[in-house]
């Protein structure tokens, strides 16, 4: 607990501070009423739990507090409002008599409802000033942010990630994120983005389930990581190699990076392969791309040869690789 407590310096406790008054501002929440209406802002968030109750029919009192880690008596107080003001209703249980579950009146859904519109609409401005790959960086931002600080470690709900065959829409992000990180991490220009939209065309055009695969990385409904598995062609020719598979548009967003997704998507497209019946997987990258050198090595790929050239901007090194599958 002392590692804990000096790890926390102050220069750490003042960018908390500092990220919360900013936030707090950008969102609206220090305005006397939010949302422009007359309720605090603890009074939208108990009203819209009471609207969420699904079929449960109500909450209780109790269970409003632990939900909101409210103080009884302070929310004995708001309830108490929302009663006077015709907001809220008690329905005893039909389980347990001595429960009262609360719900919202018809008046209170029509008093939460211009507040919903309004919280999406917000919300849909705040969105609205950044571009989508910038929108898939803050989602990715608040998951971890929430994973971090929450109650329970995530690893003992739900696994870190999962993936899944690809579907429409892929292939546009894809396209995006490839062109988007590299220029970020390697400077690499548009031609680049440009070269994976063509070889994605190529692979919704000529799409092959029985030998062909996509896999997507998704972690909490966001699209973190990617790969291909392809038929190898002749460059030349564009006639099938047989027995050859290509793997290709190997991608791990970097807030997702740690987990081990490249390794698994790499391993998926060796079992996909085997199960396909090729004899080995080929594979074409770059000499400064260290960490999916390190994947391919790891996966037990043998560097075949190298070569000079100059793309994207820049002089680099193209390397081809090979894993035999017998």
């Amino acid at each position: 607990m002392a590692a804990a407590l000096t790890s926390s310096s102050p220069e750490r406790i003042e960018s908390v501070r500092r990220f919360n008054r900013f936030y707090t501002r950008r969102i609206g929440v220090l305005q006397e009423g939010v949302l422009h209406s007359p309720f605090s802002l603890t009074e939208c968030r108990l009203l819209w739990e009471l609207a969420h109750t699904g079929e449960r029919g109500g909450l209780t009192a109790t269970e409003l507090a632990r939900s909101l880690d409210l103080d009884a008596g302070y929310l004995s107080r708001l309830l108490s409002r929302f009663k006077e003001r015709g907001l809220i209703k008690a329905t005893r249980s039909k389980d347990d008599a001595r429960q009262l579950h609360l719900s919202l009146t018809a008046a209170g859904r029509r008093a939460f409802a211009p507040l919903d519109t309004r919280s999406q609409q917000d919300v849909h401005a705040l969105l609205a000033r950044l571009t989508d790959s910038q929108q898939q960086e803050l989602l990715q931002a608040f998951s971890r942010v929430e994973q971090l600080l929450a109650d329970a470690p995530p690893q003992a709900a739900r696994p870190p990630y999962l993936l899944r065959p690809h579907r429409c829409g892929d292939m546009g992000w894809l396209v995006s994120r490839h062109g988007a990180l590299y220029a970020q991490e390697y400077q690499w220009d548009m031609r680049f983005e440009a070269l994976v939209a063509r070889i994605a065309a190529d692979f919704i055009d000529h799409f092959d389930a029985r030998r062909e695969a996509c896999w997507i990385a998704e972690r909490d409904g966001i699209n973190v990581g990617c790969v291909c598995l392809v038929q190898a062609r002749d460059e030349a020719t564009r006639e099938p190699l047989a027995g050859v598979a290509q793997l290709r548009l190997l991608l791990v967003e970097p807030a997702a990076r740690g987990l081990g997704i490249g390794e698994r998507l790499v391993t998926e497209c060796t079992r996909f392969a085997r199960d396909a019946g090729y004899r080995r997987i080929r594979l074409w990258t770059n000499g400064n791309l260290l960490a999916a050198r390190g994947i391919y090595r790891k996966a037990g790929y043998t560097l075949l040869a190298s070569e000079p050239h100059h793309s994207f901007g820049h002089d680099l090194v193209g390397e081809t690789w090979e894993l035999e599958l017998a």
